[in-house]
């Protein structure tokens, strides 16, 4: 039987939850210092439409402080006119270079107001794994960078030899499966491996955030359509509702909608280029510092890291003053990038 832990991680500038499956990382969601709070799933409110794009079937509405966000047009919806009041419920956050997603409740009236915010990250990790409180503290620091590097893999073994690869692209997620030196008679070996993808998968794409239109391109020929799809739904049951199958292509392709509810993790730990985000660089030298701290109580600690996450760690340094004392020092390298990170102690 399937077993999932929770795990709660409050550190300078950031809080981070993390569920694991069976051991391995199937959840992480954070906050920030300096999040938007009206940009989260299940923000609901009064909001404004502030226009209406007929022709994409779309509005733009915005709660008052926030950002637009689009809000699509239903045939079963009353017809909308700009400047209109209409209670809505965020169903996905905003993502890189793309809006948030609203849901349409009603129309409204009185003046545009906020009526619920978004669920804690205590909150989300106890309604996914009900058994107990979150484990806190070290463990929980630990599972964090450990989901953290996982979320950056882009190649996951599957169990019984062979891998997939997830890779995202601004119109859907490629899941490729590759049969490796998986042993036994070769249609048999690609059935298991197509089977174990599907498991592997729906894992990884919780961890990372991602969702929409994902393809899978099977391994092997003459798949088992019904088989393969009954895999594909029971591995994705607990992402419902809103989970759609297509029937697997003559190609060999099965595409799937999987719901968008949390923002890509990826958005916070990588920048434009693919590289570390400078902010995330920056919360892995405050961890970095702290863990030495704690390391040597009285010691004098030395950090060095690139100008981006040294800009972006001045925000953190009086917060980690006030935690371990005025005792760190950091030497800015100018040719270094933001996943190169030292901190020693003296």
């Amino acid at each position: 039987m399937s077993e999932r832990r929770a795990y709660l991680y409050k550190g300078i500038g950031e809080t981070v939850g993390v569920v694991t499956l069976d051991g391995r990382p199937e959840r992480l969601v954070a906050t920030w210092d300096g999040d938007d709070p009206l940009d989260a799933e299940s923000v609901r409110g009064v909001a404004r439409v502030r226009k209406i794009e007929r022709a994409f079937a779309s509005a733009f509405v915005a709660l008052p402080g926030g950002a637009d966000m689009l809000l699509p047009l239903r045939p079963d919806m009353p017809k909308l006119v700009e400047g209109q009041l209409v209670e809505i419920e965020i169903r996905a956050p905003s993502r890189r270079d793309k809006s948030a997603v609203a849901r349409f409740i009603g129309p409204a009236e009185g003046e545009p107001r906020v009526l619920a915010h978004a669920p804690t990250i205590e909150e989300l990790l106890r309604l996914w794994v009900k058994s107990g409180s979150p484990t806190q503290g070290l463990a929980a620091l630990e599972a964090v960078e450990a989901a953290e590097a996982e979320a950056l893999m882009t190649v996951f073994a599957l169990p019984g030899g062979g891998d997939i690869a997830v890779e995202s692209t601004r119109a859907l997620v490629a899941v490729d499966v590759d049969l490796g030196n998986r042993d036994g008679d070769s249609k048999k070996a690609a059935r298991a491996a197509n089977m174990a993808a599907f498991t592997t998968a729906a894992r990884v794409l919780r961890l990372k955030g991602l969702a929409g239109l994902v393809v899978f391109d099977l391994v092997g020929r003459g798949h088992d359509g019904p088989a393969l799809t009954t895999a594909a739904r029971n591995a994705f049951a607990i992402d419902n509702p809103g989970v759609g199958l297509g029937p697997i292509s003559k190609f060999g392709a099965l595409e799937m909608i999987v719901p968008r509810r949390t923002r890509p993790i990826l958005d916070r730990l990588l920048d434009e280029t693919g590289g570390l985000s400078a902010r995330a660089g920056a919360l892995r030298l405050v961890r970095a510092f702290e863990r030495e701290g704690r390391a040597d109580p009285g010691g004098k600690l030395a950090g060095r890291c690139g100008p981006a996450v040294a800009e972006a760690f001045a925000a953190l340094d009086a917060a980690l003053a006030d935690k371990i004392g005025r005792r760190f020092t950091l030497s800015v390298v100018a040719d270094w990038p933001n996943d190169r990170l030292e901190v020693s102690a003296s």
